[in-house]
């Protein structure tokens, strides 16, 4: 008669648990690696008060008012002044198309104002489309400003009344003034809701068969590998659309999100990503032998993308590692896109680096997926 308990027959049972797990190399790798990329990024990579945003100025004298105005932003942190601008049409075309996310617009008579104590006044325009991303850089305005202005003057101030009245600054919230967080995040949810149903749906559609064994009968028929990885595509592809429509649909009459820009830009774009989403899953069911398989790595690829890309978190707010590595991720480019051509009407001229990036994400999803189809089962 066996024993309830035998300390044997436990044993035989880890060491073939251990025996499967060493085989089974891409669950043990999400064992360890997920954990590690998770504290990785949430320790080092994520930052809800970005430093050292983008700024453009626009001058047209350079006195040392505007020097000490200038001078006095840098030093808070928030705002780095990489862009010397002489008209207001060649900062518009730096913050449309993301370069800057502020404009520092410091008029021609300023000096001449602030001798006369004439109330002088700058502009300062901020991309508004993440309002947490440029909250913190707001905030510091107004009085870091003005002590500046009072320190050039050798003005101790008196107060606060004293400190508005020397100083106005103007601050115009673009593309979304009211900071309705809505306008930022359901754009870009648009991506991560393309991306999680896309590549999942079509890594394991072909993992499936394969695990299955009904992809001898496919190689069987008289089809070239090329019409094999289109016809696998083409109704992820209808799927996405719906996908889309869904989305665009719900976004402006649940949620009021301003559409600006031109919808056959946008669809192109969209067409585009999804494109480059279905052939990744396409790519990732070549590697899986199975679909737990896929839906892990799947899931190692979703989850920095989507920490990565600006969604969740400041883009500007990463290190400088951490936006180089979210510039590998085809979600990152998009929610560029979608964010530009709906919140602020931009044109081609002003996205077609990030069409471009989505374009060559396509063409390397496609060649790695060709290369490692094989046209007969191991």
């Amino acid at each position: 008669m066996n024993r309830l308990f035998s300390f044997g027959r436990l044993g035989a049972v880890i060491v073939k648990e251990v025996i499967q797990m060493r085989r089974d190399r891409v669950t043990f790798a999400m064992m360890l690696g997920v954990p590690l990329m998770q504290l990785v990024l949430f320790g080092f990579a994520i930052n809800n008060d970005p430093k050292g945003l983008p700024a453009a100025v626009v001058v047209t004298s350079q006195d040392h008012y505007t020097r000490a105005m200038i001078s006095a932003l840098e030093m808070t942190g928030y705002y780095r002044f990489d862009h010397m601008v002489g008209s207001a049409a060649e900062a518009e075309t730096l913050i449309e198309n993301g370069t800057v996310s502020f404009i520092v617009t410091i008029p021609s008579d300023f000096a001449r104002r602030v001798d006369r104590k004439d109330h002088p006044k700058i502009l300062i325009e901020v991309d508004a489309t993440d309002p947490a991303a440029a909250s913190g850089a707001i905030s510091t305005l107004g009085t870091v400003a003005a002590k500046a202005l009072l320190r050039e003057q050798s003005i101790e101030a008196e107060g606060r009344r004293q400190r508005d009245s020397a100083l106005e600054v103007v601050v115009h919230r673009r593309y979304n003034p009211e900071g309705i967080t809505q306008y930022n995040i359901v754009p870009g949810l648009l991506g991560v809701i393309l991306q999680m149903t896309m590549v999942m749906m079509t890594s394991m559609a072909l993992t499936r068969e394969t695990e299955r064994g009904t992809m001898e009968n496919l190689l069987a028929m008289p089809v070239t590998p090329f019409e094999i990885m289109v016809g696998k595509i083409l109704p992820y592809l209808a799927v996405g659309a719906i996908q889309v429509t869904v989305v665009l649909i719900s976004a402006k009459l649940l949620f009021f999100v301003p559409f600006v820009g031109s919808l056959m830009l946008l669809l192109t774009g969209v067409f585009i990503f999804v494109l480059s989403l279905v052939l990744l899953g396409y790519t990732i069911s070549t590697v899986a032998r199975t679909q737990m398989q896929a839906m892990q790595l799947t899931f190692f690829f979703f989850l920095p993308s989507i920490l990565l890309s600006g969604f969740m978190f400041p883009y500007r707010g990463m290190p400088g590692w951490a936006q180089t590595l979210g510039e590998i991720f085809p979600l990152t480019h998009f929610i560029r896109v979608i964010r530009a051509v709906m919140l602020k009407g931009a044109e081609f001229s002003a996205i077609h680096g990030e069409m471009a990036a989505l374009a060559l994400f396509v063409i390397i999803f496609a060649s790695v997926a060709m290369l490692r189809f094989r046209r007969t089962l191991d």
